[in-house]
């Protein structure tokens, strides 16, 4: 690596299936940049490590996933507002010598919501895990006030709705909670063990409204495809995985990344 070569990375534990290297990497090429972006698997108890060196070298940047969000923001001078709310920190950057904690999960959730009418959603958000706290981040941004969280363990949904001041329901009463947008954060549907499962099922999809699903991989996935059968407008997770890398690549470079450029790219890589 030559010594003007600018490093970014990732951190996780296990990251074997990431795709952030292939969307940041195309990036850098894509505006001739002198920077790569690689991963660096970091267990739980190696985190200062890493950001003592994070510091040292120094590192321009870095995306902060699995089990460091939370963690990481012992270690950074300042947090953003969004990451406040979402109480986890998924980028790391320098703002001069001030090292920053943001969470772009917020903006990527936003992002394809944006232009549409929203003025009389009702919201129903599937899980209670981290990815929830960013959708109810969204939502708040977005003016979305009638929320609310089911979980299959309700002491997590209370939990949440209680922080976001919206409603909680047990999971069994789900498909009676009156929603034109239903937001799925579970892990169900996702390529693997789950990937014939959904939270929701075709009966539950009344009237007409958004299916959104966080999941990417597969891109349709069997809650979407149901949705979409009952007359639903449905949208992938794969827009918000590349507006919150566009975001933070934003946020490192000052440049904006095409959100189509990153899901072609990330569509061919997983065979989508």
């Amino acid at each position: 690596m030559t010594a003007q070569k600018k490093l970014y990375g990732i951190i996780g534990h296990p990251l074997g299936h990431t795709m952030s290297p292939a969307l940041h990497n195309s990036g850098f090429n894509k505006y001739s940049l002198n920077s790569v972006y690689m991963a660096f698997p970091t267990p739980p108890e190696k985190l200062p490590e890493f950001m003592e060196n994070f510091r040292s070298l120094p590192m321009y940047g870095a995306s902060v996933t699995i089990p460091h969000k939370e963690a990481v923001i012992e270690y950074v001078d300042k947090i953003t507002p969004r990451a406040t709310t979402v109480g986890a920190v998924n980028t790391l950057y320098w703002e001069d010598d001030t090292l920053v904690g943001d969470n772009t999960d917020v903006i990527g959730f936003m992002a394809p919501l944006k232009g549409k009418k929203l003025a009389s959603t009702k919201a129903l958000v599937l899980g209670a895990g981290g990815a929830a706290k960013a959708v109810l981040a969204g939502l708040q941004e977005l003016c979305i006030n009638d929320v609310t969280i089911c979980n299959r363990t309700l002491e997590r949904a209370e939990k949440l709705a209680a922080q976001f001041s919206v409603k909680s329901v047990a999971w069994d009463e789900r498909g009676s909670v009156e929603a034109n947008l239903v937001i799925n954060t579970t892990p169900m549907g996702m390529s693997g063990e789950q990937v014939n499962e959904t939270p929701f099922t075709a009966d539950m999809f009344t009237e007409s409204g958004i299916a959104y699903d966080l999941v990417y991989n597969p891109l349709e996935t069997v809650f979407l495809r149901t949705a979409k059968e009952t007359g639903w407008e449905t949208i992938d997770g794969l827009h918000m995985f590349a507006a919150q890398g566009a975001e933070q690549f934003r946020l490192w470079t000052g440049k904006e990344l095409p959100i189509e450029h990153i899901r072609k790219l990330i569509s061919n890589l997983l065979h989508l």
